[in-house]
């Protein structure tokens, strides 16, 4: 799979002419038209990692806005639905240290929230890329938030395979195009390694959601 998702962004007839637009539209990504067209990319790139099609190319731009928006709106509501039992935690750990009017225990309950929120935080980041890859799927919103289908796809073994082979291709390309970021080599790279890393989650869940093996 690592492979495929390496060589899939050169597999296209224009990819040339669409890796320089997406490196363009990361150097811009400070503004927030460029930033969520690109992400909008991203879920074409989902789309076609799952039907196993070539990279897609930037056309219909008002279509990628409107999905670029679609996975902020998923990431969004994910996000708030693990903070809210975050903040509850907290709360509770925190007062009841409080009462307790140990350092110990206030140590203790202090590290626990760490250790929730870290969890937190990490199911969400795990489980977002499902829910985008679902929407992407599907083409709508709604599959994004279709729990059932979400997770038979997130907790099977090719779509943490995937994931975690995404998160070490994310991480080396913002090693190396992070310090080049002003040159249009290293925002190239940027968009190379978000497109394989998104490629790794349609794939992986599409073959994870319909039970696909090696």
């Amino acid at each position: 799979m690592l492979g495929d998702a390496l060589a899939f962004p050169t597999r296209s007839s224009d990819w040339i002419g669409t890796a320089l637009v997406g490196a363009l539209l990361t150097l811009g990504g400070l503004l927030i038209l460029p930033a969520v067209v690109v992400q909008g990319y991203m879920v074409r790139v989902m789309a076609a990692a799952a039907r196993g099609d070539d990279a897609p190319s930037f056309t219909d731009w008002g279509g990628l806005f409107v999905d670029g928006l679609k996975l902020l709106v998923v990431a969004l509501v994910y996000g708030l639905v693990a903070f809210v039992p975050m903040v509850a935690v907290a709360v509770v750990l925190g007062t009841g240290a409080a009462l307790a009017g140990s350092e110990a225990i206030a140590g203790i309950a202090g590290l626990g929230g760490l250790a929730f929120g870290g969890l937190g935080l990490l199911a969400v980041a795990y489980l977002v890329p499902a829910a985008a890859a679902n929407l992407a799927i599907e083409g709508r919103l709604g599959a994004a938030f279709a729990l059932g289908t979400v997770l038979r796809g997130a907790l099977s073994l090719r779509y943490a395979l995937a994931w975690l082979a995404a998160a070490v291709v994310s991480l080396v390309g913002s090693l190396v195009g992070t310090p080049l970021v002003l040159v249009l080599v290293g925002v190239g790279g940027l968009f190379y390694a978000q497109a394989v890393t998104f490629y790794l989650y349609g794939r992986g869940f599409a073959e994870g959601r319909s039970g696909e093996r090696d």
